[in-house]
């Protein structure tokens, strides 16, 4: 799926000039300065980034099926989520695509040392409000308001936070981090975010709700954010042990530590002929002299050797030395 954009000034620019007339046209041409050319690989800057993206792929297919969550109490119905795939633009570029009037947050990555974005449109936030206090229909307030109520302010922290949480879960299999809000703004041309020439990756989502035109929402990302975990980005074997979990090991090795296991020490090896043993009867004895060094065993192996003596009423043994894989003491 391709996702669609709006035409920037230059290009609209570009487009009307196509329809100058052929003296105008040549009149450019003679002022034109092969110098000024630069060259320009088509499909060069998508792929030599970050590769084919498909780590950033499948987070936003995680990040779909996590905000379904966040809107469905405010919704009140299961909304279709579906993402785009990733865009590679200046920050320009992406500013001149966007309405004026928008609900842009602007959230801190820790673990990357950078931010991002979570861009919403003012319908979206308009209709999550009218929903989440009853009503049943968007209603366009963003079309005669320049900026968000004290409702509709309450409803964008509600539905970043759940976002950031969203995306602190899509985005752990990779790299455990947390995305923090610092500042909001109802215009993106105000947000201090990179400089306008700087490269972002946009990643769009479509929210599709029955009987509903279809609304979007956008993450940015700066690529300098993105850089450092490039090669992460690029692979298609995600490592869920990537990082270590230290509860999870302890509570490993707690249970393996608390496996019971039964200790045998071995006496001694009475012998006797087969014909005083189908005579035996009860009462009978036979002599057995304890070896010098007693053997422990688990589970039938070997493993030390051991004095047999008491500890109060009980009988007990006491370790001396380990017995080696040839069977021989090993002190």
């Amino acid at each position: 799926m391709v996702g669609s954009r709006k035409l920037s000034n230059d290009e609209v620019e570009a487009l009307l000039g196509g329809l100058e007339s052929d003296e105008e046209q040549d009149a450019v041409a003679a002022h034109f300065d092969p110098n000024e050319v630069r060259e320009f690989t088509f499909g060069s800057e998508d792929l030599s980034l970050l590769g084919d993206y498909y780590a950033l792929r499948m987070i936003n297919e995680k990040i779909c099926r996590f905000t379904r969550s966040v809107f469905l109490p405010m919704l009140r119905i299961m909304p279709r989520i579906s993402s785009f795939p990733p865009e590679v633009k200046s920050f320009d570029e992406y500013v001149e695509s966007c309405d004026t009037f928008i609900s842009v947050t602007n959230n801190r990555i820790e673990e990357l040392r950078g931010n991002c974005l979570i861009v919403v449109q003012a319908p979206f936030v308009s209709h999550l409000t009218n929903s989440y206090y009853g009503g049943s229909k968007i209603q366009s307030l963003f079309a005669t308001q320049g900026e968000f109520t004290a409702t509709e302010q309450r409803i964008i922290e509600i539905i970043t936070e759940g976002m950031n949480e969203a995306l602190e879960a899509a985005w752990k299999d990779l790299i455990k981090t947390e995305f923090n809000v610092q500042t909001r703004e109802e215009n993106i041309q105000l947000i201090s975010f990179v400089d306008g020439t700087d490269t972002v990756i946009v990643c769009s989502f479509m929210v599709q709700m029955p009987q509903q035109d279809p609304v979007s929402f956008d993450i940015v990302y700066p690529l300098q954010t993105l850089k450092p975990i490039s090669s992460q980005l690029r692979s298609r074997v995600q490592n869920e042990f990537a990082h270590d979990d230290r509860t999870w090991k302890d509570r490993l090795q707690n249970a393996v530590l608390s496996i019971p296991l039964t200790l045998s020490a071995e006496l001694g090896k009475p012998k006797t002929s087969l014909g005083k043993l189908i005579k035996s009867k009860e009462g009978d004895v036979f002599p057995m002299s304890t070896p010098e060094n007693i053997l422990v065993k688990v589970a039938g192996q070997s493993l030390f050797y051991a004095d047999i003596g008491k500890v109060g009423p009980n009988a007990a043994i006491s370790m001396k030395q380990r017995v080696s894989e040839s069977g021989k003491k090993n002190g």
